[in-house]
C-alpha cells in the first residue's frame, strides 16, 4: 500500500509554501499520494484536491459564522477521506481557525499531526498554545524566535528555516526592461506597486482608498500604478472598484517587488516578501470594526508587519483601520518619495531582515521531519 498524507492549506500563502513541501515529500518518497486542501500551485505538484483555497477564503468573525454549515461539511469530508484512505499523517499549514479545530478531530482518530508555518499565536491568542500542545505532535516553525517560544511552553518544536528564503533564492527574475516590455508599462515612469490582499473581502475594504491615493502620488511624482493580482483573484475585482488609471499584473509579484520604486502593501506574507526584496513600502490594514476590536483585544504586539516584528522595531510605517484613507496614505508615501535620504535609509534598514531568517532549505527540512518521524 502506498504512503498517503493529507495537507491542509486554506490561503494563497499556504498554497505557495505547500507546493515546494509536496515537491520535496514526493522527491523523498516516490510513491507518496497527497490529498487535501490547496490551490493551483499544490495541485501542480500532484495534490489531489478535496477543496480549493478559493472555497475557503473567509475573512473575519462574521464571515466565518455565515459559512459555518459549509465549514462543517468540509470537516466531515476530510475526516471521511482520512478513514477511507487510511491516512496516518496530516500536515497543517497556518490557517489556524480551521486547522486547530479539525486537528482535535484528527487526534481522536490517532493520526499524527504536523503543523508547518505556525499560526502567530505568540502575537495573539496565546492561550491557543494549550490546544497546540494537546492536538499537534510536532510544530515545524519558520522563525528562529518561534522555536524558543514553543519550547518554553513544552511543545515539541523544530526550526526548519523560512520557505520564502528558498523561494526568492530560486526565483528566475525578469529583467526590468523585460517586465516593462512584456506588460506594456511606461518605461519613462517608475512603478508604484499595490498589493491589496488575496481575499476579495480585504481587497474591497483596502483597495478603493489605496487606489485613490496612488493616483495622486503618481501624478505628484511622475509614477505609474501597478496592482499585483493574486492567482485566486479575478482581475475585474480591481477594475470594478475604481475608474482610476492602473495596470493589473497577475503571477509576477516577485518581479514587481524587485523592480518597483515604492509599495503600498496589505499586512500579511507580502510585507515580508517586500522586505526580503528590499522594496521600500508602507503597510495598510483594514477590517470590519467588530473583527478589529476583537483582534485588538487579543493581540499582544504593538506591530502588525512581519518586517517590524522580526526586526523588533518599527522599520516600515503601518496604517491601520481609519488611517487607511487617501490623505494619510498620500502623506506617508510622499514622505519617502520626496526625500532621497529618507528613502535610502528605509531601503538600508530592509537589508537587515533577510539575515535574521537564516538559510534556505525549509521545504526539504520539513519534508524530512514529516517522513522520518
Amino acid at each position: 500500500m502506498k504512503d498517503k498524507i493529507l495537507i491542509i492549506a486554506g490561503e494563497a500563502s499556504g498554497d505557495m509554501h505547500g507546493a515546494p513541501l509536496i515537491k520535496e515529500l514526493k522527491a523523498a518518497n516516490k510513491g507518496l499520494i497527497v490529498y487535501g486542501i490547496g490551490g493551483d500551485q499544490m495541485k501542480s505538484e500532484g495534490m489531489h484536491l478535496s477543496y480549493h483555497i478559493k472555497d475557503m477564503a473567509f475573512l473575519g468573525f462574521a464571515e466565518i459564522i455565515k459559512h459555518l454549515p459549509f465549514i462543517k461539511k468540509v470537516q466531515r469530508d476530510l475526516l471521511s477521506l482520512v478513514k477511507k484512505e487510511n491516512i496516518e499523517k496530516v500536515v497543517l499549514i497556518d490557517y489556524p481557525g480551521f486547522n486547530l479545530n479539525i486537528a482535535k478531530k484528527f487526534k481522536k482518530l490517532g493520526i499524527k499531526i504536523y503543523y508547518y508555518i505556525s499560526p502567530q499565536i505568540w502575537a495573539w491568542g496565546q492561550r491557543r498554545v494549550n490546544k497546540i500542545r494537546k492536538r499537534v505532535d510536532k510544530m515545524l516553525v519558520v522563525f528562529p524566535f518561534e522555536k524558543e517560544w514553543y519550547a518554553e511552553r513544552n511543545v515539541d518544536v523544530e526550526y526548519v528555516g523560512h520557505p520564502l528564503i528558498e523561494r526568492i533564492n530560486n526565483y528566475k527574475f525578469l529583467e526590468k526592461a523585460e517586465l516593462f516590455e512584456n506588460f506594456q508599462l511606461d518605461k519613462s515612469k517608475e512603478i508604484l506597486l499595490i498589493l491589496a490582499g488575496s481575499r476579495k473581502q480585504e481587497i474591497e475594504r483596502i483597495f478603493p482608498e489605496t487606489i485613490k491615493a496612488a493616483a495622486e502620488i503618481c501624478n505628484r511624482f511622475n509614477m505609474q500604478t501597478v496592482v499585483a493580482c493574486s492567482e485566486n483573484i479575478d482581475e475585474n475585482t480591481f477594475n470594478n472598484l475604481s475608474d482610476e488609471k492602473f495596470s493589473v499584473i497577475r503571477g509576477k509579484t516577485y518581479d514587481l517587488l524587485k523592480h518597483s520604486k515604492f509599495g503600498i502593501i496589505k499586512s500579511g506574507t507580502s510585507t515580508l516578501e517586500a522586505a526580503l526584496l528590499e522594496l521600500p513600502f508602507i503597510v495598510v490594514y483594514s477590517t470590519s470594526a467588530i473583527t478589529y476590536l476583537i483582534g485588538k483585544s487579543l493581540i499582544k504586539l504593538d506591530k502588525i508587519a512581519m518586517a517590524n516584528i522580526i526586526a523588533g522595531k518599527q522599520i516600515v510605517d503601518e496604517l491601520i483601520q481609519d488611517q487607511v484613507n487617501k490623505e494619510t496614505i498620500v502623506e506617508t508615501c510622499s514622505k519617502y518619495l520626496s526625500d532621497p535620504k529618507l528613502y535610502s535609509e528605509l531601503k538600508e534598514k530592509l537589508t537587515k531582515i533577510k539575515p535574521l531568517l537564516g538559510n534556505d532549505g525549509a521545504s526539504k527540512n520539513a519534508a524530512k521531519i514529516i517522513l522520518q518521524n
